[in-house]
Parts: structure tokens; sequence; C-alpha cells
């Protein structure tokens, strides 16, 4: 009967390691599901999941902006710009020199604005040389001029090709005394 005492004492320690190692080891198996888990969770949220691919797949697609073209507004010439003189009320000759391109999203539309570039040049011509050098000292004045340049060739090409066609006009370099 002694022995029996000391095997219950054995048994305890035996089943006290055995719950800690259980403990253990669920701990341990609890903390790599956690770590898997919540790596697997960035990487779906990191990449995008297929739920959301499908969702944006079923939507459709904004449409592509085709690549701009840009066409220089040449004078008779061929000179790649304007020499204007300016309205003033100082009575002093003030000029203006002024690079001009057109920006359009059609290949068509450029073509047209080669094609019908005497028209476009002569406009153009007429309407920067009636501008006051006062007003277009200011950047107002400035943009208020490439507003009416871009308003006037859209109505050139919509006479011509029947469409605006020009999404703007362009003044790259403007010298004024």
């Amino acid at each position: 009967m002694a022995d029996e005492p000391e095997q219950n004492g054995e048994n305890e320690e035996e089943g006290g390691k055995k719950s800690s190692k259980l403990k253990l080891i669920i701990i341990g198996l609890v903390a790599l599901l956690l770590v898997g888990g919540g790596g697997a969770a960035a990487t779906f949220f990191l990449l995008g999941s297929d739920g959301q691919e499908s969702a944006e797949e079923a939507e459709p697609a904004a449409p592509v902006r085709a690549e701009a073209i840009y066409t220089k507004v040449r004078t008779m010439e061929g000179k790649p710009m304007f020499v204007v003189t300016l309205q003033s009320n100082d009575k002093r000759p003030h000029y203006m020199q002024l690079y001009v391109e057109a920006k359009s999203r059609d290949q068509a539309v450029a073509d047209a604005l080669t094609l019908h570039m005497p028209l476009i040049v002569s406009r153009l011509n007429n309407l920067f040389t009636t501008q006051q050098f006062r007003t277009l000292q200011t950047i107002e004045g400035k943009e208020a001029l490439r507003e009416s340049a871009t308003d006037l060739v859209r109505e050139i090409m919509q006479e011509k090709i029947g469409k605006p066609g020009v999404e703007t006009i362009l003044f790259t370099n403007m010298v004024m005394q």
C-alpha cells in the first residue's frame, strides 16, 4: 500500500506535465492560425480579392482617353509664330510674338487643322491684332485671349468638319514689348 500513494503522485506529475504540454501545443496552434490568417487577410486586402475584380469587371470600364495630338499653328510663310501690333492708348507701338498650338485627340481633327491652316491663321491674326496691350499684361487678359482663340478655332472646325474637335489652344511662348 505504500507503493500506491507514490504511483498516484507520479500520475499527478505526469498528468500535470501532459496538460502543460497540451496547453503549449494548443497555444502554439492558435498563434500559428492567427499569424497565418492575418497574413492571408493582409494579402487579400492589399492585392484585392476575386470578388472585387468580378464586381469591377461587371461595371463598364471608363473610356480610355486617346493620346493628345498637338498641331503647331503656322503662319502662311511656315513660321511657327504670330507677330502682331497691339492696340495701345499711350501712342507707342507695342508688339506681341506668340507661338500657338492646338490640342486635339483625333487624327482627323489634326489633319483638318492642317488643311484649313490659312483660314485659322487669318482669323487668329485678326483676333490678336484687336487686343489691348494693357489687358494682355495681366494673367486674366492672357487667359481670356486663350479662351477666345480656342472658341474661334472650335467654330472654324465646327463649320468645316462638323465637330469642334479642338480641346484647347495653347500659347507655348508669348513675348510683348
